[in-house]
C-alpha cells in the first residue's frame, strides 16, 4: 500500500529527532503517505504506527486533529474556508456559502467531477486577510471578494481540464 520509496522518505525524517523519539515524525509521515495516496486511510496510519512503534490509535488521533490530513479520498483541489468568528466577522461564512452555490456542492462534499473538496477550517491565522482560504494546504488566498472566488475557482476549473 505504501511505496519503499515513500518508507525511505519515512526514514529520513525519523533520522532527523533522537532514537528515542522517533514518534515525532508522525505528522510527517502523515504528509508522505497523503502525497502518495492523496489521503490517510486507517490502514495507511497503521503501517506509521507499525513504522514509529506506535499505538495505531495515537496515530489516528494526529490524523483527525489536524484538517490538513485527508480521511477520504478528496478533489483535485482542496478548498478549505476559514469559518473561525474573526472571519465570522467578516464575510467567512458568506465566501463559504458563495462556493457551495458556485460549486453546487455542501461543505464537506467533493464535486461530482471530482474537481473541487470545499471544506471549513477553523483558525488558518490571516484573521487580518479574512476572509480567507487554503487551497490544498498549500497556497493561502486573502481577502476573498466574490469576483476573486470566481476567477480562482474558474482558473483551477481551467488549469484542471489540461
Amino acid at each position: 500500500m505504501i511505496s519503499e520509496e515513500s518508507k525511505l522518505r519515512f526514514a529520513r525524517e525519523v533520522a532527523k529527532y533522537p532514537a528515542d523519539q522517533k514518534q515525532s515524525a508522525v505528522m510527517a509521515c502523515l504528509a508522505i503517505v497523503q502525497q502518495e495516496l492523496g489521503y490517510v486511510s486507517t490502514d495507511s496510519e497503521a503501517v506509521v504506527a507499525e513504522y514509529l512503534g506506535m499505538a495505531p490509535m495515537a496515530v489516528h488521533e494526529v490524523t483527525t486533529f489536524y484538517n490538513m490530513y485527508n480521511q477520504r479520498p478528496v478533489g483535485k483541489y482542496k478548498l478549505n474556508v476559514c469559518t473561525n468568528l474573526p472571519c465570522q466577522l467578516r464575510d467567512g461564512v458568506s465566501t463559504l456559502k458563495y462556493l457551495e452555490n458556485k460549486l453546487g456542492i455542501s461543505m464537506g462534499q467533493t464535486t461530482p467531477d471530482g474537481m473541487f473538496t470545499l471544506q471549513q477550517s477553523e483558525c488558518l491565522g490571516a484573521c487580518a486577510d479574512s476572509p480567507v482560504m487554503l487551497v490544498n494546504d498549500r497556497s493561502m488566498c486573502s481577502f476573498m471578494t466574490p469576483e476573486k472566488l470566481d476567477q480562482l475557482v474558474d482558473g483551477l476549473r481551467a488549469a484542471g481540464d489540461k
